[in-house]
């Protein structure tokens, strides 16, 4: 019997990496779609007040940032577990990683820490690296 990531040619992931890439993506799914969807129902003037960030970001680009979070929450999570396009996983991970790279030189300019970027960065690259190579998951 194949393990449920085994691909053809490549052995089966080991466990352990398996389960933390579920939890790191699940963690990821709604840590993002959360975040997507405070910046898509906030309005602008209470991010503003909120959030020193958002003073620098105009109000339709913090809208798509919203957009792009809760699609990529969405797609780091429902690919892999209904094996239907699998491979949007990682890229949605990869996707990201290159949101917290901007993100984090924001916080950094504004005097901020960017240790939550820099995290959130490196859980979403684990699970990019973790989708394509170590533990990919088979499509149907």
């Amino acid at each position: 019997m194949k393990h449920a990531s085994e691909t053809p040619g490549t052995k089966p992931a080991r466990s352990g990496i398996h389960i933390g890439l579920w939890v790191a993506q699940v963690f990821l799914g709604f840590g993002f779609g959360g975040a997507g969807v405070m910046k898509l129902v906030t309005p602008y003037a209470d991010l503003v007040a909120q959030q020193a960030w958002a003073q620098h970001t105009p109000a339709a680009l913090v809208m798509l940032i919203g957009v792009v979070e809760l699609a990529g929450a969405v797609g780091v999570i429902l690919p892999a577990a209904t094996r239907i396009r699998p491979l949007l996983t990682p890229l949605a991970a990869a996707g990201f990683v290159a949101i917290m790279v901007p993100a984090g030189v924001l916080h950094a300019v504004l005097g901020e820490p960017p240790i939550a970027n820099v995290v959130l960065g490196a859980l979403a690259g684990f699970v990019a690296w973790g989708r394509f190579k170590k533990a990919p998951i088979p499509a149907r």
